[in-house]
């Protein structure tokens, strides 16, 4: 998507703090923080929300989890953080590409707000 901001991370149109990236996947650090340790880990291929999730996109789902395990472990987050995605404006979701996001280094609250 051309215009999609997430997109153009991945292509280095825009600069931002990766932290990981293989063939199908980026994680970089998110922008406005709310945590210790925030970070965004995504699909390199555009899919708009998880309400545009096909059984295909199942591979693809469980690697963003398998990086999303590592990263917790090296970032010392064995105590605890959250893992998740929101879908669409109500939920809160601004930038329409698929996105996680992996939150700790703190104790969270529930609900989370």
């Amino acid at each position: 998507m051309e215009n999609c901001l997430f997109c153009k991370i991945v292509q280095g149109q825009i600069p931002s703090d990766i932290v990981y990236q293989d063939e199908d996947v980026v994680a970089f650090k998110d922008i406005n923080p709310q945590a210790p340790h925030h970070l965004l880990i995504i699909p390199k291929r555009h899919i708009p929300s998880m309400a545009d999730l096909t059984p295909e996109d199942g591979p693809v789902l469980t690697h963003i989890f398998i990086v999303a395990q590592r990263l917790a472990h090296k970032l010392n987050l064995e105590e605890g953080y959250r893992f998740v995605t929101n879908v669409g404006p109500h939920a809160g979701q601004s930038v329409f590409h698929l996105h996680f996001h992996l939150l700790g280094g703190r104790e969270l609250g529930w609900p989370p707000g």
